[in-house]
């Protein structure tokens, strides 16, 4: 999950916001989207880092680590078959919640 964030975070800052913001047209050329965008981009990595904590926190319930495993799997297995395996996050995503379920047994 954490490496899933820092990859989210910088390649995406690289290869979709930088162009995106470049184009300034349209809803691009409006100050406050383009900073909503780069902040709701990046939250979703921090985001993404909390689950990391919770999953790799001591005591956590299994239950929760399952959960969350089972939402990113989902989420992985959705971008694959949305993109037909063109989007570079499905193997990262659907790796990290195979993880979390993995984890939620022990």
């Amino acid at each position: 999950m954490t490496i899933t964030a820092v990859i989210h975070s910088g390649a995406g800052e690289q290869r979709l916001l930088k162009p995106l913001l470049a184009m300034n047209e349209g809803v691009m050329a409006n100050r406050r989207s383009r900073s909503v965008l780069r902040s709701a981009w990046h939250l979703t990595s921090i985001f993404m880092l909390s689950n990391a904590v919770v999953v790799a926190w001591p005591g956590v319930a299994g239950g929760l680590k399952a959960v969350l495993g089972g939402f990113w799997l989902v989420v992985g297995t959705f971008s694959l078959m949305a993109s037909r395996g063109k989007h570079v996050g499905w193997p990262s995503l659907s790796g990290a919640g195979l993880a979390a379920l993995i984890g939620s047994w022990s």
